[in-house]
C-alpha cells in the first residue's frame, strides 16, 4: 500500500463528520431562532449552549467511531484532530449566532 493512499480513504470521514456537525448546529439555530424555550427538559435561556455541546459531543464520538472504522492507522491522531477541531469550529459559530437570542 501506498503511503498516500493510507490516509485518503480516512479523510472522507473527516468531512463527514464536520457535515453532522453543520446538519446537527443548523437544527439547533433553527429551533433556537423558532423559539423554542425548552431544552431537554429545562426551560433556562442558556440551555441552547447545552444542545450545542450535546452536537459537539455527537461529532467527537462520531469522529472517533469513523476514523477507528477506516482501519488506517497511518495518521489517525491527524485525521482524528482534524475532524474535532472542524467540528469545534462549526459549534463556535453556531454558539455566536444563536448568542443574541439566548440572551434576550
Amino acid at each position: 500500500m501506498d503511503a498516500g493512499s493510507e490516509t485518503t480513504a480516512g479523510r472522507s470521514g473527516v468531512v463527514l463528520v464536520w457535515a453532522i456537525s453543520v446538519i446537527g448546529a443548523a437544527i439547533v439555530v433553527a429551533l433556537a431562532y423558532s423559539g423554542t424555550d425548552e431544552w431537554f427538559g429545562d426551560g433556562g435561556p442558556l440551555e441552547v449552549f447545552g444542545a450545542l455541546g450535546i452536537v459537539l459531543a455527537a461529532s467527537v464520538i462520531g469522529a472517533l467511531a469513523v476514523q477507528l472504522a477506516s482501519r488506517r492507522p497511518a495518521g489517525f491522531v491527524d485525521r482524528a484532530a482534524a475532524s474535532v477541531a472542524g467540528a469545534v469550529v462549526v459549534i463556535g459559530v453556531a454558539a455566536a449566532i444563536v448568542a443574541p437570542v439566548s440572551v434576550s
